[in-house]
């Protein structure tokens, strides 16, 4: 790849008047190699060179590159491009929405229903925590083989199938006897089948729909679905328990509405070109590359590699606290006084899981919308401004996350206060994050890196936080004699992991913010086919020389 920060010789391609042909072999080579330098600068570095102003498609200042600066298409554009109207693209994006919500309203029913389950099939917390690690680690050993088919077939087909496969493994593990708890997680497990089609696929649709502002905006609302469709898991796992009296029907409701979503997308969704809106119209189509050369390259983007840490923080955070804040706050209530302890035989009553579901849909509704608007204002003056937002909101979480733990033996209003100012911060991220990956990444890479992301925050993030903070539970717990206070503070003292954790992922992003403008700039060039990736083999570009276009080595003119 060609290096933003190297130069050729200044008598080479500068100091004389080119003819019509010269500056037309030169029309795909970077003004950043025509510009003048003693010597070559590091990428953190490289943050006021970019192509010159008047470069098609590309921001006239790469120092502050606005979305309104790129050649954004029109409305018109954009359908002639897509063959969809914006009303059409509008209408995918809700189908979407909604499937992203049904997800992971799916994902969280069973955390609204954890005590019943424990009481039921008469388990400990390690193996409660067992239930969402076996799901995760399902969904991330999957996710990279939808990612792989996902920019090479039919996204439409694939997320059908999978929906469908999904709904009809959730509706069989309501069924299960109680003393066949090993198949309730083998169903758990195939259930990641289904997520795995579809949030790799998902987020890239989009990109390929919207450009610049607008796909900022749509990936807000779906992105959105992810926190309210969380809320509406515990809403809808207790409150379908209590009318039906059995925790199984709450795992039945999400499959009839999977019957409709396959509908939904069979009959609403088209398959947009890939990247398509992001090239000039005189640009040749992007052309897959070997899986092993996407993550080759994927592995040499330090915004991306960076920017996934830092989710995987997120990802860690919000797993441990779905599973757990409501068993930890039921356990807290019963400490306090405020509630009986949930004996053997007996079902749990509890409204903490439909509290916490209501601050989990509206913290989540207004920390995405946050996030999104103060990045947007911040982009103007400062275009590091989507890695530093994901930093400020969760380095900002932790603080608040750790007083919500230790407040919970004298106060359920403060920790619910604390609660909500944490879950709002942390929100922040989820809108950035798929933002960032789309603007840092080639068209044809954006499955692979959905799917990259995916492996990657969910193996060291919520495929094993929700096992961990039970593991360390059960080990603090039996060194203290039994008790409903050392159940408390055994759950209460392994939580804190999360906001040391939150710690970590605000620095991973505070370090995307030092590579994300080269990145941005690589990738926008690669689209609009001004750059392109040359192997060992082919390591060329396009020169005059004596009055022709030659491809001569990248090394012959580098200094």
């Amino acid at each position: 790849m060609i290096e933003p920060g190297f130069h050729p010789p200044c008598s080479v391609l500068r100091g004389k008047l080119l003819s019509v042909s010269e500056r037309t072999s030169l029309a795909w080579v970077p003004s950043i190699l025509l510009s003048p330098a003693s010597s070559p600068r590091s990428q953190a570095d490289d943050t006021d060179d970019g192509p010159a102003p008047g470069t098609p498609g590309l921001p006239g200042s790469m120092g502050n590159p606005k979305s309104e600066d790129l050649e954004v298409p029109d409305r018109e554009g954009l359908q002639r491009i897509t063959g969809l109207s914006s009303g059409r693209s509008a209408l995918i994006v809700a189908v979407l929405c909604y499937i992203n919500l049904l997800n992971y309203m799916d994902r969280f029913t069973v955390a609204g229903v954890l005590p019943d389950i424990e009481q039921f099939f008469d388990i400990g917390d390690s193996s409660s925590g067992l239930i969402q690690t076996v799901f995760i680690s399902s969904y991330m050993v999957l996710a990279p083989v939808f990612g792989y088919l996902g920019d090479r077939y039919n996204r439409k087909y694939l997320m059908c199938g999978g929906i469908a496969f999904w709904s009809l493994v959730t509706l069989g593990s309501s069924f299960i006897p109680r003393e066949r708890f090993w198949l309730l997680l083998l169903t758990r497990g195939l259930v990641g089948v289904g997520e795995a089609s579809y949030s790799t696929i998902a987020p890239t649709l989009i990109a390929d729909l919207f450009v610049a502002d607008q796909r900022s905006r749509m990936l807000s609302v779906f992105y959105f679905a992810i926190p309210v469709g969380s809320g509406l898991g515990y809403i809808a796992g207790s409150k379908v328990k209590d009318v039906a009296g059995d925790w199984h029907w709450a795992l039945r409701v999400t499959p009839g509405l999977g019957v409709l979503a396959v509908l939904l997308l069979f009959l609403v969704v088209r398959e947009p070109p890939r990247g398509a809106v992001e090239r000039h119209s005189h640009s040749p189509p992007l052309n897959p590359t070997s899986w092993w050369e996407d993550l080759r390259a994927l592995a040499r983007n330090p915004s991306f590699i960076l920017s996934s840490l830092g989710f995987t923080a997120v990802a860690f955070v919000t797993g441990s606290l779905a599973l757990w804040a409501p068993a930890f706050l039921l356990r807290s209530r019963v400490v306090l006084g405020e509630t009986p302890p949930c004996l053997p035989g007996d079902s749990c009553s509890s409204s903490d899981s439909l509290i916490f579901g209501l601050i989990t849909c509206l913290t989540g509704v207004l920390g995405v919308g946050l996030g999104v608007e103060i990045s947007r204002r911040l982009r103007r003056s400062n275009p590091r401004a989507d890695p530093l937002v994901c930093a400020a909101g969760l380095l900002g979480s932790s603080p608040f996350l750790f007083l919500s733990l230790a407040c919970a033996r004298g106060s359920i209003v403060a920790t619910y206060t604390f609660i909500f100012i944490g879950e709002t911060l942390l929100s922040m991220n989820w809108a950035i994050v798929a933002d960032i990956l789309l603007y840092v990444v080639i068209p044809t890479r954006r499955s692979t890196a959905e799917a990259f992301q995916i492996v990657l925050s969910h193996l060291l993030g919520d495929a094993g936080s929700p096992y961990l903070i039970g593991l360390i539970s059960d080990r603090l717990r039996q060194g203290w004699p039994p008790s409903f206070l050392s159940e408390f503070r055994a759950l209460q003292f392994s939580l804190m992991l999360c906001a040391f954790m939150g710690a970590l992922g605000g620095a991973a992003f505070l370090g995307a913010a030092i590579f994300i403008e080269g990145d941005r700039r690589r990738a926008q060039l690669h689209v609009q086919g001004l750059l392109r990736e040359a192997g060992p083999a082919d390591d060329r570009i396009v020169v005059p020389q004596r009055g022709r276009s030659t491809r001569v080595p990248v090394s012959s003119v580098l200094i």
